[in-house]
């Protein structure tokens, strides 16, 4: 396995999926969990008597259920990619379509991994990284669904980042230091900037902490590269959603999901990208 890179690859894409299954879970589950959670906490602040006591719900139960049928998932029901197409895209008890999207994650994080890993090789490094890559796709659904980057997600991945460069993993651990607090406090500075002078949210602070994050596990050195692609991006990719969906520019379109392929983009190919621009404009 250490020398045959083709097996390395496949073996990541598979993991990949399993582990896409598993974030399709997180993304639908946490923000509600998070509901529950805030609901019963506002209920305490505010002396109201507690509601009766809920339904076990957490990542783990209650079993998954066809939300229209409530069919309970069967394991030959649930394997990544294959369950769906050999279903036909179709619940086996009732026979209404699956959302597209649950097998679009388990192959797009299937595809993921197998980057990461032919871009690393087996090493600490990969690890990490599809760690990192496992929760940046989590949380930037979740954004696009909720525009929430819940710090369940992202202070666990910032604290993660600053360890494993304890040990130099990626960057120094003082590069790692200097990029948590600037990416934080660059976007922070944004922010209150664009409100005193519009008196709007220009973003939420999630967005603060995610790319204090990037900053934890790529330095400071990946932070202009980030807030770089991910404004191109949001822009270009902001209007045509916009557009598509017939929404004016007054519509609230979350930041999380462009911040994370951005940086994710920095961390793997910054210098290649780099390279390539100063050759581009190079006179």
């Amino acid at each position: 396995m250490a020398e045959n890179i083709p097996m390395q690859v496949i073996s990541a894409l598979l993991l990949g999926m399993i582990v896409g299954s598993f974030l399709n879970v997180v993304v639908y589950r946490l923000p509600k969990m998070l509901l529950r959670d805030w609901q019963v906490q506002a209920r305490e602040v505010l002396g109201l008597p507690a509601e009766p006591q809920q339904s076990t719900f957490n990542l783990m139960l209650p079993r998954s259920r066809c939300p229209h049928c409530g069919h309970a998932i069967r394991s030959w029901e649930n394997i990544p990619l294959f369950s769906y197409l050999m279903l036909g895209g179709k619940c086996a008890n009732c026979k209404t379509s699956i959302s597209l999207r649950y097998p679009l994650v388990e192959l797009f994080a299937g595809l993921i991994s197998a980057l990461v890993v032919w871009h690393f090789g087996l090493n600490w490094q990969a690890a990490a990284m599809l760690l990192l890559s496992w929760g940046l796709l989590a949380m930037s659904l979740i954004d696009a669904d909720h525009q929430l980057l819940p710090d369940a997600l992202v202070l666990p991945l910032l604290w993660l980042g600053l360890l494993v460069n304890s040990q130099g993993l990626f960057v120094p651990l003082a590069d790692a230091l200097w990029g948590a607090a600037l990416g934080y406090l660059s976007l922070w500075s944004i922010y209150w900037l664009f409100k005193l002078i519009t008196g709007k949210e220009g973003m939420g602070y999630g967005d603060f902490k995610l790319l204090a994050m990037l900053g934890a596990w790529g330095g400071w050195q990946v932070l202009p590269m980030t807030v770089l692609l991910s404004s191109l991006t949001g822009a270009v990719l902001g209007i045509i959603f916009l557009r598509l969906r017939g929404q004016d520019s007054n519509t609230t379109l979350p930041f999380g999901p462009y911040l994370a392929l951005a940086g994710w983009l920095a961390l793997l190919f910054g210098e290649q990208i780099s390279s390539h621009y100063l050759k581009l404009f190079a006179f």
